[in-house]
């Protein structure tokens, strides 16, 4: 039995567990493959594979440390080299390992086939099936596809074999290890390939997946999360500074320091413009634009005012007496900043000419959003505010951003970094495109994707409250070009923060989590 190369013997391990602790750069499928070819040239050949295979063989252990068995299934490429590879350590340190594999040995890569040779020639075991009676304790090892499936090119037919050996794996009763990046998900956009998509509505066991090299932005929004799970980073000695990263893994921002000698009016005022009333469509829509004022007013604005679009005659909150009602004429719009759009209905669209004449500052919402979409002017003068050096916060789900960008939601979810990037140079303005890893975008900045948040989000006025949240940072900004841009990835941050530690069983509505906020 051959002992594994020097240059994979020797190297410290450089296992770490991605959080939202700090930052994170994330490297596309293009920079990825650049940067394995210069690690590559300067190793001895299979080098790196030996590196991949022993980190996946040590995490297995680590999420599995009383696994008896282990079903490594191995696709016909390198990434199929890392899984053999993997199965030639847990083989060694005592597992019973079991490899499906999809390769031939007259066809497969080099270094994967010196892979399968030691893997063989150690003794492991190759079936088409799982080993059987495999249980909770047991481990599954992912390594079919990888990034096969990005870079920007069509999608392939799935293989039907492939698909059966995923289905199967997503069935299994044994937490699912999954080599670089699930099977099936594209690195680059957190999509999956068609005919590839999990079958919904199996109960699926725990999900770990260590990314090799780089972090790849596709493992953290659209379904990149649910499929990845825990995420995990051994960059196998290459490092990654000198290059480029096409977005990073936004942090908690710091602190906010509040000086004892300050007043209400260092923390800038927010109005908040919105909340269509029951008589003009019988679909009265004013608690929008009171979560949006009480996110604002627990995220500590100095000031909060309130113009609801309601014939109705309502002149206070009265269950929060601090948000001040105005009429909208009554509104200095140039002080402090707006938002503008939640519950707006149809009659926000009379407004939004003075709100984007006038507002420094402005967060636009939901109703905003689809007007601006349908009206050409009023989407000229949303780009007008950037030459004269205002700050905007764009913040559509992905069927706002359809409709501003004359497209269809699938298109919207299949690039994510793109359509936020485009959003934000076509208007010259913060957008942030919200769902499973919002994706926060501007001109001349490296997109940012927001690891906090959960699927307790997913209930009526959460939206609102980022809105809210999100004017009372770019209130408190201090006048600088990022000012929108850092606004938006510290209210994202801090917004899916608070529902992550939610108590377990108790429901996370709109208008509780707008109570838990804080200034920062």
């Amino acid at each position: 039995m051959r002992s594994l190369h020097p240059a994979a013997a020797t190297r410290e391990p450089s296992l770490r567990r991605i959080t939202g602790d700090q930052p994170r750069a994330l490297f596309d499928t293009l920079a990825t493959r650049r940067i394995e070819q210069a690690l590559a040239a300067q190793c001895p050949p299979h080098t790196l594979m030996q590196r991949a295979g022993l980190a996946v063989a040590r995490l297995a252990q680590a999420i599995a440390p009383h696994a008896r068995s282990a079903w490594v299934v191995c696709g016909a490429g390198n990434n199929g080299g890392d899984g053999l590879e993997a199965a030639f350590h847990l083989h060694r340190a005592g597992r019973a390992v079991t490899v499906t594999w999809l390769g031939r040995p007259d066809t497969v890569p080099p270094d994967a086939l010196a892979s399968y040779q030691r893997a063989t020639m150690a003794g492991v075991v190759f079936s088409d099936s799982p080993p059987p009676g495999m249980g909770p304790d047991d481990v599954c090892v992912d390594a079919l596809l990888g990034i096969g499936l990005s870079g920007g090119g069509k999608p392939r037919v799935a293989d039907p074999r492939v698909q059966h050996l995923l289905a199967r794996l997503h069935a299994a009763p044994a937490p699912v290890l999954c080599v670089d990046t699930p099977s099936g998900l594209s690195a680059d956009t957190g999509q999956f390939a068609p005919g590839l998509t999990p079958p919904a509505g199996v109960a699926v066991s725990p999900r770990h997946t260590l990314a090799l090299l780089t972090l790849k932005p596709g493992l953290f929004t659209g379904d990149g999360r649910d499929a990845a799970g825990q995420v995990w980073l051994d960059d196998l000695g290459a490092g990654s500074a000198k290059w480029a990263p096409c977005a990073w893994l936004a942090a908690a921002p710091p602190h906010a320091h509040r000086a004892h000698a300050s007043h209400k009016g260092s923390y800038g005022d927010v109005a908040v413009v919105g909340g269509e009333g029951l008589q003009a469509r019988g679909m009265g829509m004013t608690g929008a634009a009171l979560l949006a004022a009480s996110a604002a007013l627990h995220a500590g604005a100095g000031r909060v005012m309130v113009a609801l679009l309601d014939e109705g005659d309502l002149s206070i909150d009265a269950l929060q007496p601090e948000c001040m009602l105005r009429r909208f004429d009554a509104l200095r719009l140039d002080h402090g900043a707006v938002v503008c759009g939640c519950g707006g209905g149809e009659a926000v669209r009379a407004v939004l000419p003075r709100v984007l004449a006038e507002a420094h500052r402005l967060v636009l919402d939901a109703d905003a959003l689809n007007a601006v979409a349908g009206d050409p002017s009023l989407a000229k003068a949303l780009q007008e505010r950037a030459a004269k050096g205002w700050h905007t916060v764009l913040t559509p789900h992905p069927l706002e951003a359809a409709r501003l960008s004359g497209q269809e939601t699938q298109d919207i979810q299949a690039d994510r970094l793109g359509a936020a990037s485009r959003l934000a140079q076509r208007f010259g303005c913060a957008v942030v495109l919200k769902g499973s890893g919002s994706v926060i975008a501007a001109p001349g900045q490296t997109p940012r994707i927001n690891p906090t948040g959960n699927a307790r989000l997913a209930t009526g006025g959460t939206g609102d409250v980022l809105a809210g949240l999100l004017g009372a940072r770019l209130a408190a900004a201090k006048s600088a070009p990022d000012a929108a841009f850092e606004a938006a990835i510290s209210a994202c941050w801090m917004h899916g923060q608070v529902a992550d530690q939610w108590p377990p069983g108790k429901a996370l509505t709109a208008s509780a989590l707008a109570r838990q906020l804080s200034p920062g």
